[in-house]
């Protein structure tokens, strides 16, 4: 079976770590990719600030492998704002293992505090972890065009 974005907006938290953890780490991509929050906890308040999320807030990421850094598509507007840098490293998620890094840390005075990691779960599809600081707050899915 072939995985999808809407496949992973209707699993649960405890499917998506699972998924997560098995998934490889994938190249690190390049180009558009339409995101998602997938938020943890499988709440009715939780699925409200979702779907407010990825109509209102942040729709996606524009990656530039070459160059090494992303830029996140946020509003209805889909304006390139806060720039992250890209990176393999090791995950927060999985400890030991590898992930793609998505650092602001130095180039985002807002977002100073996150980091996320992504790991492909199938072609052009990816799950992410977002962390503040080393607090893990929500994840999320990116749909790269295949």
């Amino acid at each position: 079976m072939v995985m999808t974005s809407e496949d992973l907006l209707n699993s649960s938290p405890a499917e998506l770590d699972a998924l997560y953890r098995q998934a490889p780490i994938g190249p690190i991509p390049d180009g558009v990719a339409e995101g998602h929050v997938l938020f943890i906890a499988d709440t009715p308040v939780n699925r409200l600030i979702t779907s407010s999320v990825n109509a209102l807030a942040w729709q996606g990421k524009v990656f530039f492998r070459d160059k090494g850094y992303l830029l996140n598509l946020v509003s209805a507007f889909r304006l390139r704002l806060v720039k992250a840098t890209l990176s393999r490293g090791e995950s927060w998620f999985c400890p030991r293992e590898e992930a793609i890094i998505l650092d602001y840390s130095k180039t985002s005075f807002l977002a100073q505090k996150i980091r996320d990691e992504i790991r492909q779960v199938a072609p052009g599809l990816f799950i992410g972890q977002a962390y503040w600081d080393d607090h893990r707050v929500l994840s999320f899915s990116l749909q790269f065009p295949t």
